[in-house]
């Protein structure tokens, strides 16, 4: 919930058009949420995501409060989540990866201050400390919560990646990967590499908006609902919906090779995201085990398809990925045992180019 002044209603309020006014409404509320995703659990005993609270957006309009400019953003993220996973996808598939700078923290939450009991992202003290994370190079901050709480003052809700950071106000940009896509989609294609890939093209938008919505709720949010949830009933009610999902997903890619035809678009990217986690780490942390990606032939050789993307590779990092959900959920899984299996190489062929014309 948010308890806040809300802006009069004749003031434009456009996230393409986002102003200064947007930023200090964020920035003068006080958000009471949760502070992480595990503690989001209604009285039902079922998972309940909160939302994200700072949304303003990176216009090519050059009287925008946050302009495209090459170096001034910094994308913030976690390879062990797979909401910031989407947005480092598309940073080097859209070839931003030059003018948009990231840092990855470390896989496994830690405590993000001495004075409370809080865990969360947070940044190891060298390079060397943990393989892929990288210290904060920007404000020298210790965790993620350091970055909200630069941002503003008064916010109370969760400390989450993705992070997109102005470097010049020193501020919060937007904290929502649908957001954060949209706007590496298209807004920096002035000085993208790729600028050519277009993956919300306007002749797909509506089945684009179509699938997210169902994939969203029944597969990338339904392995958490899945594995949050602290009663039978929520629980099994997460379950049917998350494998009506991905039968739906193995038919539709029985007769196409990407979700929504013949072109790549954001909807398999945002599917991808959770489907490379699948086996790995859903099936046995969060109990969806009734039937795993890898014996589905489309959608595992469609998982495959999509991580041999040039550039896609390099946002998964297994060893974080299991790390951070096997180790930092203590309440779920006490003693922090990573297993060892199944080490899938998705390297290996597949058989989407039946597809190809």
């Amino acid at each position: 919930m948010m308890s806040c002044f809300l802006p009069k209603p004749h003031i434009p309020f456009t996230p393409r058009k986002a102003t200064i006014t947007l930023l200090q409404f964020h920035f003068k509320c006080t958000i009471q949420m949760a502070r992480s995703s595990i503690d989001e659990i209604s009285d039902s005993g079922s998972f309940t995501r909160t939302p994200s609270a700072f949304r303003s957006f990176i216009s090519q309009d050059p009287n925008s409060s946050f302009p495209v400019e090459s170096g001034r953003y910094h994308l913030y993220i976690s390879y062990g989540c797979p909401w910031a996973c989407r947005c480092l996808a598309y940073l080097k598939i859209k070839g931003l990866d030059k003018v948009i700078s990231s840092t990855v923290v470390k896989s496994k939450w830690e405590k993000t201050k001495e004075n409370d009991e809080h865990i969360g992202w947070v940044f190891p003290a060298s390079y060397t400390e943990e393989p892929g994370a990288e210290p904060d190079p920007l404000n020298g901050a210790k965790s993620i919560r350091e970055l909200y709480e630069l941002a503003s003052t008064t916010y109370s809700g969760k400390y989450s990646v993705p992070v997109l950071w102005d470097k010049k106000l020193k501020t919060i940009v937007n904290n929502e990967s649908s957001d954060i896509i949209r706007m590496l989609n298209t807004e920096f294609n002035n000085i993208a590499e790729n600028a050519a890939l277009d993956l919300y093209p306007p002749n797909l938008q509506a089945q684009i908006d179509e699938a997210n919505e169902w994939i969203y709720e029944s597969i990338n949010n339904g392995v958490y609902k899945c594995g949050f949830a602290k009663k039978q009933e929520p629980y099994n009610e997460a379950v049917r919906k998350l494998y009506v999902a991905l039968d739906k997903c193995e038919e539709i890619l029985g007769k196409q090779r990407y979700i929504c035809g013949t072109t790549l678009t954001e909807a398999d990217i945002r599917l991808f995201v959770t489907l490379i986690r699948f086996d790995e780490v859903y099936a046995v942390h969060f109990k969806c085990n009734k039937k795993l990606v890898r014996e589905y032939q489309n959608l595992f050789n469609y998982t495959k398809d999509i991580f041999q993307i040039p550039g896609v590779s390099s946002t998964v990092n297994m060893k974080h990925i299991k790390r951070h959900y096997y180790e930092s959920h203590p309440s779920m899984d006490p003693f922090g045992i990573i297993p060892l299996g199944p080490n899938i190489d998705y390297s290996s062929p597949h058989d989407r180019g039946r597809f190809s014309t």
